[in-house]
């Protein structure tokens, strides 16, 4: 009785074993481990396509970040020569302004002072010059002393140096010395923007008070925008003026950009052993780049290409690399051939093929081998 039970169990495990290997047949389409059959219908409905050898690009390339800005001369800081309070400030973040145009009003009773000490030197100067070119001629027909002419020339020049100085002051605060000299004193003194442009800081209101040292309004002039890229120290020899650069702004866009080196830094920042690389953007009217803008960069130091399959019809296994060659074709399935694959250089979407003869002219599946690998 033992024994039938044992070739009973023995007999059940045959039976299950065979049924078992006859269901991976049926679902995972295996003839033997380097064969694979799709039927027509599920190649259709997985859309799986085919394809052949590509020849692409691959690039060798040194990393660097940064951010978007503009030259100096594109960026200014507006300050007051003189402390007040903001009487009048029309503009908001965002705004775009003509060189020229009013930016800021203040107010202040040293302006006041000023215009006050102007109108009185003015009038003092006439006084004195007169006084100085008599003591002149007294002084060369030996009727005056030496002492009285020199005091007359030094009252003058001392006084002309203050009507200079406060003339330039009002000129600096926007207030015409003309209108003062007719007895037009103002209370107020205007700022005007340097340069044409956005307003991209306004650190003031109607009623404050700012001294000389702040910073009212901050403009940029985006008619001209480039690249601020640090490399590290180690890769600076690979980088030459006119290489390509790709970068992206990861935070606002995941579009690959494009520009080239045009200036390379010639000191280290001692901070992170880094050097500045300046680069020119393609294209940068076309594109609504805001300056602050940070960027992740690759430089493209080399290029080669090579014969490539997207990296979708790679299949990998145990360290090894696949891809599937169209070995038959009948009306109502495929035959695929896993062959191995020498790869050599990548890509984000491509992998180079170093044993291309093993896929010249053969048509390979090139979409829908992960859905394979899935039932797999």
């Amino acid at each position: 009785m033992k024994h039938i039970y044992t070739l009973f169990l023995l007999l059940t495990i045959l039976s299950c074993g065979k049924s078992e290997k006859n269901t991976e047949v049926a679902t995972n389409q295996i003839i033997d481990d380097n064969m694979i059959t799709v039927t027509k219908a599920q190649f259709e409905s997985e859309k799986m396509e085919l394809g052949e050898l590509t020849e692409q690009s691959f690039n060798k390339t040194v990393k660097a970040n940064g951010f978007i800005d503009v030259p100096p001369q594109n960026k200014a800081s507006v300050s007051a020569f003189l402390g007040g309070y903001v009487k009048k400030t029309p503009l908001l973040v965002g705004d775009n302004v003509k060189k020229g145009q009013l930016i800021v009003t203040l107010e202040n009773t040293e302006f006041i002072d000023i215009q006050q000490n102007y109108l009185e030197i003015t009038e003092q100067l006439t006084y004195l010059k007169t006084e100085f070119e008599r003591q002149e001629i007294l002084y060369n027909e030996k009727i005056t002393s030496q002492k009285m002419f020199l005091k007359a020339e030094s009252n003058y020049k001392t006084s002309q140096a203050q009507y200079n100085g406060l003339r330039k002051k009002l000129q600096m605060m926007n207030i015409n010395p003309k209108n003062v000299e007719q007895g037009i004193i103002s209370s107020t003194a205007t700022i005007y923007a340097p340069i044409e442009g956005f307003v991209t800081k306004v650190n003031v209101s109607n009623g404050s008070y700012v001294s000389p040292s702040d910073v009212i309004i901050e403009i940029v002039n985006t008619d001209h925008i480039h690249l601020e890229l640090s490399v590290f120290e180690k890769d600076i020899f690979e980088v030459k003026k006119e290489q390509l650069i790709n970068f992206k702004t990861p935070e606002a866009s995941t579009k690959t950009f494009k520009g080239k080196v045009h200036l390379i830094g010639t000191s280290i920042d001692e901070t992170n052993r880094s050097i500045k690389i300046h680069g020119h953007i393609e294209n940068e009217k076309a594109i609504n780049f805001v300056t602050g803008m940070f960027v992740e960069a690759e430089i493209i130091s080399d290029s080669k290409k090579g014969k490539t399959l997207p990296k979708d019809a790679i299949i990998e296994t145990d360290a090894n690399f696949f891809a599937l060659v169209l070995n038959g074709k009948k009306e109502d399935n495929y035959t695929f051939e896993k062959i191995k694959l020498a790869i050599g250089e990548q890509n984000e979407e491509f992998v180079e093929v170093l044993n291309t003869k093993d896929f010249e002219n053969k048509e390979i599946l090139t979409k829908g081998v992960f859905m394979l690998l899935i039932e797999d």
